[in-house]
């Protein structure tokens, strides 16, 4: 059976986080069974086995309005107003009446700066913000810093050993 968002509890401007796998993607509810999303052109087409690709190379996407199944599939979802304990929610109407007044626009996309989460928590807090680009700059800094720290500890040692043979040969 598909999905409905009245089994979930979904009211007007409740952000739904989709879970892809290897990213998650991000609609608003509007009601009826009915989302608003950003997607880039090609994100809704389904590659080999049915996977959704994540397309990386888009610079615009679509603002889309579709039936809550449409976009889910088979995939893992939930409501998930992720800033309401940061943010104070503009009202439900205003939510949903900017979602659809910006269905079938072509806007700017960046994975990084502005992609379905920034979409969406604009509309519902009225600032763009993406936790999933939050995270994976945090998880980036420390492996970088993690790498820097290890190839400083490599250098050293190798400083340590040299100096180690110098006084042996002496």
């Amino acid at each position: 059976m598909a999905p409905t968002m009245f089994d979930n509890g979904a009211k007007p401007g409740d952000l739904i986080e989709i879970f892809r796998g290897a990213y998650e993607h991000w609609a608003i509810y509007i009601g009826g069974n009915e989302v608003v999303h950003l997607i880039p052109p090609s994100d809704d087409d389904s590659g080999p086995f049915g996977i959704r690709l994540m397309v990386l190379d888009s610079n615009k996407a679509y603002v889309r309005r579709q039936k809550i199944w449409e976009v889910v599939g088979s995939d893992r979802f939930h409501i998930n107003n992720l800033l309401d304990d940061e943010y104070e929610p503009r009202e439900r109407h205003v939510i949903v009446r900017d979602a659809c007044r910006s269905v079938g626009q072509l806007l700017s996309y960046s994975v990084a700066t502005y992609n379905c989460e920034h979409f969406v928590t604009e509309l519902r807090y009225g600032k763009p913000e993406s936790r999933q680009v939050k995270t994976a700059a945090v998880i980036g800094g420390v492996a970088a810093a993690g790498i820097g720290i290890a190839a400083l500890g490599a250098v050293l040692f190798s400083l340590l050993k040299d100096d180690d043979k110098r006084r042996h040969h002496k």
